[in-house]
């Protein structure tokens, strides 16, 4: 077969790609290409902007800057850091070297974090394995975090200085546009395009599918393990955006979440705002998310897409409930043992009670209660109320609206299964990425589970990819819908199972019908 080249003309001038090498031979990958003008300047805190096009051949050999963000969370290895920088909005394109007679399906990625840490360059989201194994193309994408990407100062907003919401969710619809206008030139079908993610890459799927300007950009959506509450409702946006500036001022400062100061003069916010470095930022946003959890506001989470009325009308769920999503396939899930990685190692979670705000019927509390008696069901209830019911609810919205498929990820390798961790948030990446066979993965594989790990690896890969090819996972796996809702159990090997816990299930939609009225 012809091998492509690895220089592509594309809109803004032409890239130089690299050829895989070792366990990713067979492929190419074109990482750091801008797809919009660096947010920086007067363009800090707006919305991303049509990119300047270049002279010659751009060399795109290794990823772009991280977003801003604590240095920790963006490792590469032992000792090896990804550089940070606000000049962050790049992409990476993966793909088969050959060249294919027909348009690839385009699987475009974006990843996890919370919306407060992530980026391309985390080794668990190389494509090159999954391009390779399935033949498709697939492009990873940078998008602002934390006070960056995800503080709304609109409010402060004068003819002078503009500042822009959801400026984080106004990347990744630039990275799709981008993807629209680029991807053929790579052998890729901008009619065949998935937008998937896992965690807030999740959660952003179905905000993608909420949002008016997304529409026409994407042909289908996986979602994995969202947390489809994971967005700022206005009147919270513009609390936090009080605090934010306010901890950028006097960083000792402890104050509550009544407001009781005069308002802050706009003048006075652009210039804080505006002087402040990306760390002076991210070390306010950081104190900003220890009020968030003293605060106890309806949103726990001060960085998340905001419901501004605008860019994004409507919370999901509320989106998905109305028929307002747009009306594309989707494929949407969670892990079996979400909890357990926040338990141990990252305590981000809101307290499970926050999940009974606003419930006045004290029988309802005590029968979701009293299904979790274990005594480390209190981790399974903060996670079913975070990731799953939410989840289970957008999928039966949807369903009407569009075919809709939902799994549970229950595979753990031997490892993972011996230390009580199991199936937790963000194992199904592993077999996503084929990362398995990978350094970063094969210690997990090799104790005692090497040939389970092939098998889920082959399973995920199959249906993920079959899904962007022609919208349906597999002709084994049934569509979901309210009467019968058939999920698939991704396990060693899989099964498809009709309502898996139905009663809790049933005991949560009494508590979402009564916080809701």
């Amino acid at each position: 077969m012809a091998v492509m080249d690895t220089t592509v003309m594309i809109a803004d001038g032409a890239v130089q790609g690299r050829r895989g090498r070792g366990g990713r031979k067979g492929t190419i990958a074109w990482k750091g290409i801008p797809f919009a003008a660096p947010p920086v300047g007067p363009r800090r805190w707006r919305g991303p902007e049509p990119v300047v096009g270049w002279p010659g051949v751009l060399d795109c050999d290794d990823y772009g800057n991280a977003p801003v963000q604590d240095k920790l969370f963006t490792a590469r290895g032992a000792g090896r850091f990804q550089p940070r920088h606000e000049d962050c909005l790049t992409l990476n394109v993966f793909m088969p070297e050959t060249v294919s007679a027909a348009p690839r399906p385009v699987m475009v990625f974006n990843y996890g974090g919370a919306y407060i840490l992530g980026g391309t360059s985390t080794p668990i989201y190389d494509g090159a394995y999954l391009a390779r194994s399935r033949d498709v193309i697939v492009v990873t994408v940078n998008y602002r975090v934390g006070p960056l990407g995800f503080l709304d100062l609109s409010d402060y907003s004068t003819p002078e200085r503009r500042f822009e919401s959801n400026l984080g969710l106004r990347d990744m619809v630039a990275g799709l546009e981008w993807v629209q206008r680029n991807i053929a030139a790579f052998g890729g079908d901008p009619d065949r395009v998935t937008v998937f993610g896992e965690s807030a890459g999740g959660s952003a799927a179905i905000t993608l599918l909420s949002t008016p300007a997304a529409a026409g950009l994407f042909a289908g959506a996986i979602s994995q393990s969202p947390a489809p509450d994971l967005v700022v409702e206005k009147e919270n946006a513009q609390v936090f955006a009080d605090e934010f500036v306010r901890l950028l001022i006097d960083p000792t400062r402890r104050a509550g979440a009544e407001r009781t100061e005069p308002p802050l003069d706009p003048e006075v916010v652009a210039r804080i705002v505006d002087e402040a470095s990306g760390m002076d930022l991210v070390r306010a946003g950081n104190k900003l998310l220890g009020f968030a959890r003293a605060a106890q506001l309806s949103d726990p989470m001060p960085f998340a897409p905001t419901i501004d009325g605008d860019y994004l009308p409507q919370r999901p769920n509320h989106a998905a409930r109305d028929g307002n999503t747009h009306p594309v396939p989707l494929m949407i899930g969670h892990n079996k043992d979400e909890g357990e990685l926040f338990a141990r190692f990252w305590n981000i979670l809101p307290d499970a009670t926050q999940a009974f705000v606003g419930v006045d019927d004290p029988e309802i509390q005590i029968e979701v209660q009293a299904l979790y008696p274990g005594t480390r069901d209190h981790v399974r209830l903060a996670a079913d109320a975070t990731f799953w019911i939410p989840t289970q609810m957008f999928a039966a919205d949807h369903s009407k609206r569009a075919p809709t498929y939902v799994y549970r990820y229950d595979y753990a390798p031997a490892a993972l299964n011996l230390t009580g961790i199991g199936a937790t948030h963000a194992t199904d990446l592993f077999a996503v990425f084929g990362i398995y066979r990978d350094p970063i993965g094969a210690g997990l594989a090799a104790a005692g589970s090497w040939a389970s790990t092939r098998r889920i690896t082959a399973t995920v890969q199959s249906h993920w990819t079959w899904f962007a090819r022609k919208g349906v996972p597999s002709p084994s796996w049934p569509r979901y819908t309210v009467d019968d809702r058939q999920v698939m159990i991704l396990d060693d090997p899989p099964r498809v199972v009709a309502d898996p816990d139905g009663g809790r299930r049933n005991a949560w939609e009494r508590v979402h019908m009564a916080v809701s009225g």
